[in-house]
């Protein structure tokens, strides 16, 4: 297992990136692919985990909201390598990387159905679920 890092939209990251939100968010949960591929920036870093035969198989995006917090979206992982543990080891790995650059807090709208998987890792939730892309959300934030 290996996970890569880019902030480059030329890049192959950036690409299995795309590739892996389009198969989860636009194809299985029938979210508008105008929605979900939006613009970025080289402000955004696009983390991507591929698993032990080197296939991209989970992803999460990560930007800087403002000098000690940042937001994490678009965390996704394929539907055939679910359950190994991928996006856990994505956001611990975000965690460490945006700790190591200063930064003490990480925010993230989740969708009510993962919000198990963030509440494992410390988030908590903060505030009323909202709905965004026909899906409900709540935020969260961990303290690093």
């Amino acid at each position: 297992m290996q996970i890569k890092t880019s902030n480059q939209v030329d890049s192959q990251v950036y690409a299995d990136a795309i590739a892996i939100r389009r198969a989860v968010f636009v194809e299985e949960q029938g979210i508008d692919e105008a929605l979900e591929i939006d613009e970025v920036t080289s402000a955004t870093w696009h983390y991507v985990l591929y698993d032990d035969t080197d296939q991209a198989v989970a992803t999460a995006r990560i930007t800087s909201t403002d000098q000690h917090a940042l937001h994490v979206q678009r965390v996704a992982t394929l539907k055939a390598a679910r359950g190994n543990g991928y996006a856990r080891e994505l956001l611990q790995r975000m965690a460490q990387d945006a700790s190591k650059q200063g930064f003490t807090e990480l925010q993230l709208g989740a969708q009510v159905t993962a919000q198990g998987l963030y509440e494992s890792l410390g988030y908590q939730p903060q505030g009323a679920v909202f709905m965004e892309a026909g899906l409900k959300h709540q935020n969260m934030t961990l303290t690093l």
